[in-house]
């Protein structure tokens, strides 16, 4: 029989090669545009993960497992955590079940990935569209979203019968995918052109409505299987939060302290509605709220987005992760030529990134342009994971960061707007935590950690995108070259704190829906529940025959651990206030991250790795789960704290 440290080490090596296999295809099938290869890349990524299930149900395996972590004080540390984690996976796949629920629990997990996939098939399948007549309803700066149609005018004067042109009316076809959207709903001042967006945006695609319902179903079976009152409680047990008791009383805290001022800007949105239109009693609808946000934020700090966007071209804001890197952790990005087959589409950079002492630390590829039929949002993909090979070798992380900013025949004309801007750095600090990442087990490499630990990096690098000290570094006009004026940041920075507790809590919505989704009730349908939780966590009313919910694919990925996005909010509030703001750029702070927080990945215990980077403080117990501290938050947001 092997050592218990061989063991550990050959289950690594499996673990391994099966996620890479896994890992390539995912990206392969979101991000290919040969339907060839997305195609054999589902193949693979279903027979991989039957393979996966027959692993997991693998006896000699576990009992292999087992007797390693009983031998743990042979193993070092991080030895003795991927014992207890891979036995702990084990059991969360149902191995200790009797053969009949075993076969239960197989066909569970393979109905979810199915379910899943299905979902997101349906998103892009189906984004739905709204037909305008006539064109004069949508303004200029949207004609590039949409699509020209026409239709015979129902009246034909007999003077015009003679020109083909005037027999047809000229309209445009909205396509209501959300980015489409929410351009739409922030532009169009056709109120009727809005509430027909948001009516289909956010009612299909429909089928998802069945789709959410069987996963629902399903998740809540595989869990009662598996000993949980709900998918929930299974999905969170192993996290810091440890219950959903513990994750519901944290955002019940959170609404509470937000409610007051989401309410107070609730009604300066009414008012400021009113008086445009000259009413003295009209509502507030849904569709009005991104409309009249941004009238207000570019009235009250005098400027606009178009002015904005001239100061991150692409080249220049990739120059801003460079220069992140390099700042704070001495190390830079050099292009790599790649080999042929290598790359999935012309538009593809790879990177390494190397430091002057410790050699190349990782890979990263940039695929950040939009296409048709390619993943819709902004994601990043780990490839391999970092993992000690052996005494002198390492195996190099490997990770791809997928956007979908406008594309151009020329990519020095591509400009950001300032929130893509901040989704990228949200995008690089993920990114970050897998090249940075010096775990012995892949197990335990970059985001792999306790899912809500895991957005803490992600949005602590949204905070360099909003700090002028980062921002002068690298946000040029494209033609003239001006550093961006502190002027104009500062007025960004006062528009976004304008509606942050109306932003903040419909993150704790989106949680609640989600934790209560997966939740121990029987579910009635989710468009009740949905309805009903938005009346209890928010100022805003729900729109009859919507369902919001049949296109939020975070309810995938992310099943009853959204809440996890307000941890790392808070973790993120507390790291910047007490480690970065005074000197963001510092390699003293860039060390701090590094050797304390981001190497680790979660080979160490998340509140170890939080209060060894910051201290006391960040942390509190309740009901014997962990849960951020919200001082910090509180602070920067004004809010009092209940």
């Amino acid at each position: 029989m092997p050592s218990s440290a061989e063991i550990i080490k050959a289950m690594d090596e499996i673990s391994n090669t099966v996620c890479c296999v896994v890992d390539s295809a995912e990206l392969c099938r979101h991000t290919h545009p040969n339907r060839e290869f997305v195609e054999e890349a589902n193949k693979a990524s279903m027979r991989i993960n039957e393979y996966l299930h027959y692993l997991n149900t693998n006896h000699t395996l576990f009992d292999a497992v087992r007797k390693a972590e009983q031998e743990g004080h042979l193993l070092t540390k991080e030895a003795q955590r991927a014992a207890h984690y891979l036995r702990v996976d084990f059991e969360r796949g149902g191995i200790h079940l009797p053969a009949e629920k075993l076969d239960r629990v197989n066909q569970l997990n393979i109905k979810i990935s199915q379910l899943c996939r299905e979902f997101s098939e349906n998103i892009i399948i189906d984004p739905g569209t709204v037909d305008i007549f006539p064109a004069s309803r949508m303004p200029q700066s949207l004609h590039h979203l949409l699509k020209p149609i026409y239709r015979s005018r129902s009246t034909i004067s007999r003077e015009s019968l003679g020109h083909r042109d005037a027999m047809k009316e000229k309209g445009f076809r909205i396509p209501t995918d959300p980015n489409t959207l929410s351009s739409v709903l922030q532009w169009a001042s056709d109120d009727e052109v809005r509430k027909l967006a948001y009516m289909k945006g956010n009612s299909v695609p429909h089928a998802n409505l069945g789709v959410l319902d069987n996963l629902i179903a399903t998740r809540h079976e595989l869990a009662q299987i598996m000993g949980y009152r709900s998918y929930a409680e299974f999905t969170v047990k192993p996290n810091m939060s440890s219950s959903p008791k513990v994750v519901i009383s944290f955002l019940q805290e959170l609404s509470k302290m937000v409610r007051p001022s989401a309410d107070e800007e609730f009604n300066k949105i009414k008012a400021f509605k009113r008086e445009k239109c000259g009413q003295t009693d009209g509502d507030l609808e849904p569709w009005d709220e991104a409309y009249y946000t941004a009238m207000m934020k570019s009235s009250a700090y005098d400027f606009d987005s178009s002015i904005v966007v001239s100061y991150f071209s692409l080249p220049q804001c990739i120059s801003g992760l460079k220069v992140l890197v390099e700042s704070l952790f001495g190390a830079t990005f050099h292009n790599v030529p790649m080999a042929p087959g290598e790359s999935w589409h012309p538009d593809v950079l790879k990177m390494s990134l190397h430091h002057p002492e410790e050699g190349d630390l990782g890979y990263l590829y940039l695929d950040l342009y939009s296409r048709n039929d390619k993943y819709p949002g902004c994601a990043h993909f780990a490839i391999k994971g970092g993992r000690s090979v052996s005494e002198t070798e390492y195996q190099l992380p490997v990770v791809a960061l997928v956007c979908n900013f406008s594309s151009s025949c020329n990519s020095s004309t591509v400009r950001l707007n300032h929130w893509e801007l901040e989704t990228l750095f949200h995008e690089f600090g993920h990114a970050l935590h897998s090249l940075l990442s010096r775990t012995d087990y892949q197990h335990f490499s970059g985001t792999r950690v306790v899912l809500d630990l895991a957005e803490t990096p992600s949005n602590l690098f949204e905070y360099y995108a909003w700090d002028y000290r980062v921002l002068k570094t690298f946000a040029k006009h494209y033609s003239t070259g001006e550093i961006i004026p502190e002027k104009l940041v500062h007025s960004m920075q006062g528009a976004r704190k304008m509606f942050a507790a109306t932003d903040l809590q419909r993150q704790v919505f989106y949680a609640a829906v989600d934790q209560t989704l997966f939740g121990e009730l029987p579910t009635p349908p989710t468009s009740s529940i949905v309805e009903d939780l938005k009346r209890e966590y928010t100022s805003w009313k729900h729109v009859e025959g919507t369902n919001w919910q049949a296109r939020f694919n975070h309810l995938l990925n992310y099943g009853a651990g959204y809440y996890s996005y307000l941890y790392a909010k808070c973790f993120a509030a507390t790291i910047w206030q007490k480690l970065c703001q005074e000197d963001p750029l510092s390699l003293t702070t860039g060390t701090a991250l590094r050797t304390k927080f981001l190497q680790h990945g979660g080979a160490k215990e998340p509140d170890d790795l939080l209060n060894g980077l910051v201290g006391d403080g960040i942390l509190r117990d309740c009901n014997g789960g962990l849960v951020p501290d919200i001082t910090c938050l509180c602070n920067e947001m004004k809010f009092e704290k209940s």
